[in-house]
C-alpha cells in the first residue's frame, strides 16, 4: 500500500507538471509541429541618386529552406545533399549541415540570396526535405560608390551602417507575418487554419548625392592617395544655396556589397570619416578669423599691419610656417601669404568673445544637424568651458590649431561664405517617395553667420589668393574661383604632435562671384610633400572643371583658344 501511494504521488506530481507548470511550453512544442509560421517581408526601399539613378536596390532572389528532421539524424544523407547544394550556391557544405543540426525549428534557410538560375538548379535536384522560399537581396548597381554613406545590410535584410541603418525605418517597410497548418511533410494543409498579415513595402528614398559628382570626388581623392602616397582623405562637394550635399567621398573605402564582419580590422572601414573623424584644420580656419575681424569692422584688406615674424604669448613663441618675418603687410597678405602671425594678430583684435562667437556662428563644436550616426561635434575651447584656457590658446585657434572639428564642419563653413554669410543646414535626402505621397526636404537656414558684404568682401579675397596659386596645380578653365590652402600637423595619441606627419588640404568655391559649388578636400599623411597647393588643390581643380560644365553652369571667363598656324 505504501508502494502504490508513493507511485500514485509520483504519478500525480509528473501529470501536475506536464500539464499544469510546463503546460505552456509542451502547448507551444505541440503548435509547432503542425502550425508554421513565417515572417514576411516587402520589398525594401531604394537609395536612388537626386536624378534617380539606383546607388541601393533590391533584387528578387530565393533561399534555400531545409527541415530540420530531413538532415538531423541522417548525417551521410545530410552531407551528400548539403554537397549538391553547395555546388550552386557556393555556400560550404558543412556549413549548411551544422546550421540544421544546431537549430530546434522545424526548418532553417542555409543559403540565402539566389538569382533564378540558381533556384531552378536547387528545385531540379528534387531533394527531400529542401524547399525555396521567395526572398530578395540588396545589390548596390554602382558598386562600391558612396560605401560609407550608403552603409549595407545584413542577411536579414535590415540595415547595419550608414543610410541603410540610419534609415531603416523608411526603407524597411512594414514586415507581415504567415501563420498556416501544416501535415506530417510540412505542406501547409489546404482547408487547414491559415491567417495572414499582409506586409508593406519600404519607400524609395532620393537623395542629394550626385552619381556623377561622387564618382569624380571618389576618382580624383583616388588619384591624390596613390600619387602622394596618403594613408586616405575626404572630400565634399556641396551646393552653398541650399546645403544640399553633392559628394561625399571617403578614403580607405569598404565593400557594402560583400561585407567582412568577421575582421574586425575591416569594420572601420565603414565608418563615415566625413562625419565621425576630427582634426586640427589648420591654415583653411584663417577663413573664419578673417571673417570675424572683417564683420566687425575691425579691419579691411587693404589695411596693414607690422609682421614681425614672431607672437610671444604665455612664454611661448608663435611663428610663420615658412618662419620669415615680412615687415609692413596688408590684411589681404595675411590670407594670401597664409600668416601665422597676421591670423593671431586679427583674433587679438576680436577678443575671446567676438572670435569664439563667430566660431559658433559658423557651427563648431556642435552637431551638423546632418543626422547621420556617429557624427563628432568637435570640440572648441573657449575661456567659459575650459579654466585652463589660455590667450596663446586665442593665437593657436586662430590658424587652426588646438581646436577639433569635423571635414564637414569646415565644408558647411565654407559654404556659409559663398552663401553671402547665410548658413544652411546640410541635408543629404531629398526625398522620400512613399505611397502617402512624396515628402520633400526644404532647405533650411540656420543663422546669418556673417553680412553679405563681409562674405562678398571674404570670397574677393579668397580671389586673390587663388591668382597666387600656380597655374601647375590650380587653373579652373573659363572660371574664377577662390580658395584657401592648408597644412595642419596631426595630434599624437600621448599629446604633441606626430613627426613628418600633415593633413594637406583645400577649401574653395567655384565661381567666384556667384558661387554654385563649395568644395573641401583633405588628403591624410601625403608622403611626397605637405603642402596643401601641390596635394588638394589639383584634385579642386579637376572636380570642380567637370562639375560645373555638367551642372551647365555657363564659364565666368572667355577661354581663347591660339589659331593653329
Amino acid at each position: 500500500m505504501a508502494a502504490i501511494g508513493i507511485g500514485t504521488l509520483v504519478v500525480t506530481g509528473r501529470l501536475v507538471q506536464l500539464q499544469i507548470v510546463d503546460h505552456g511550453q509542451y502547448a507551444y512544442e505541440a503548435r509547432l509541429t503542425h502550425i508554421s509560421e513565417e515572417i514576411l517581408s516587402d520589398r525594401r526601399g531604394a537609395l536612388l541618386d537626386r536624378n534617380g539613378y539606383p546607388l541601393a536596390a533590391s533584387q528578387d532572389s530565393f533561399d534555400v529552406m531545409v527541415e530540420r528532421k530531413a538532415w538531423v539524424g541522417r548525417e551521410d544523407a545530410a552531407r551528400a545533399a548539403a554537397a549538391r547544394i553547395s555546388e550552386i550556391t557556393h555556400t560550404p557544405a558543412a556549413e549548411m549541415v551544422s546550421l540544421v543540426s544546431k537549430t530546434d525549428v522545424f526548418e532553417v534557410p542555409v543559403a540565402k540570396g539566389l538569382d533564378y538560375e540558381q533556384s531552378v538548379a536547387v528545385r531540379r535536384l528534387g531533394l527531400s526535405g529542401v524547399r525555396l522560399l521567395e526572398s530578395s537581396r540588396r545589390v548596390y548597381p554602382e558598386g562600391n560608390l558612396a560605401a560609407q554613406l550608403l552603409g549595407f545590410v545584413g542577411r536579414d535584410q535590415v540595415g547595419l551602417s550608414g543610410l541603410e541603418a540610419d534609415l531603416e525605418a523608411i526603407l524597411g517597410g512594414t514586415r507581415g507575418k504567415l501563420t498556416y497548418e501544416r501535415d506530417g511533410l510540412g505542406n501547409q494543409v489546404a482547408l487547414g487554419e491559415r491567417r495572414e498579415t499582409p506586409s508593406q513595402p519600404g519607400a524609395n528614398v532620393v537623395l542629394t548625392i550626385d552619381r556623377f559628382i561622387q564618382r569624380a570626388a571618389e576618382k580624383e581623392l583616388q588619384r591624390a592617395i596613390d600619387e602622394h602616397k596618403a594613408s586616405g582623405g575626404t572630400i565634399i562637394v556641396i551646393r552653398p544655396q541650399t546645403g544640399e550635399i553633392l559628394a561625399m567621398a571617403s578614403r580607405p573605402t569598404a565593400d557594402v556589397a560583400n561585407p567582412d564582419l568577421s575582421d574586425e580590422s575591416k569594420l572601420a572601414l565603414f565608418r563615415n570619416r566625413a562625419v565621425t573623424d576630427t582634426y586640427e584644420p589648420g591654415s583653411v580656419f584663417k577663413l573664419i578669423t578673417m571673417a570675424a575681424a572683417l564683420d566687425l569692422g575691425l579691419v579691411s584688406p587693404a589695411d596693414w599691419w607690422y609682421d614681425s615674424g614672431v607672437v610671444t604669448l604665455n612664454g611661448w613663441s608663435i611663428s610663420n610656417w615658412d618662419f620669415s618675418a615680412n615687415g609692413s603687410q596688408t590684411v589681404q597678405q595675411i590670407l594670401s601669404k597664409s600668416l601665422n602671425t597676421g591670423a593671431a594678430y586679427l583674433a587679438q583684435l576680436c577678443g575671446p568673445d567676438g572670435f569664439y562667437r563667430y566660431v559658433d556662428r559658423f557651427g563648431f563644436g556642435k552637431l551638423t544637424g546632418l543626422g547621420l550616426t556617429g557624427e563628432a561635434p568637435g570640440r572648441v575651447r573657449t575661456p567659459e568651458s575650459d579654466p585652463e584656457w589660455q590667450p596663446v590658446d586665442l593665437a593657436t585657434n586662430s590658424f587652426g590649431q588646438a581646436i577639433a572639428v569635423t571635414p564637414l564642419q569646415v565644408a558647411m563653413a565654407l559654404a556659409a561664405i559663398a552663401n553671402d554669410g547665410l548658413a544652411m543646414k546640410p541635408y543629404i535626402v531629398k526625398e522620400i517617395a512613399s505611397a502617402a505621397g512624396p515628402q520633400v526636404t526644404q532647405p533650411e537656414a540656420l543663422s546669418q553667420a556673417i553680412s553679405p558684404d563681409t562674405a562678398r568682401t571674404l570670397r574677393q579675397m579668397m580671389g586673390v589668393v587663388v591668382q597666387g596659386v600656380p597655374k601647375a596645380y590650380l587653373d579652373v578653365q573659363g572660371y574664377t574661383i577662390g580658395g584657401k590652402t592648408g597644412t595642419a600637423n596631426i595630434a599624437g595619441d600621448n599629446g604633441g604632435y606626430k613627426p613628418d606627419a600633415y593633413i594637406s588640404s583645400f577649401v574653395g568655391i567655384a565661381p567666384l562671384d556667384n558661387p554654385e559649388l563649395a568644395v573641401l578636400v583633405k588628403i591624410d599623411e601625403p608622403k611626397t610633400a605637405p603642402w596643401g597647393t601641390v596635394v588638394a588643390a589639383p584634385a579642386f581643380d579637376r572636380i570642380v572643371e567637370a562639375a560645373l560644365p555638367y551642372l551647365k553652369v555657363p564659364p565666368t571667363e572667355v577661354a581663347l583658344v591660339a589659331d593653329a598656324p
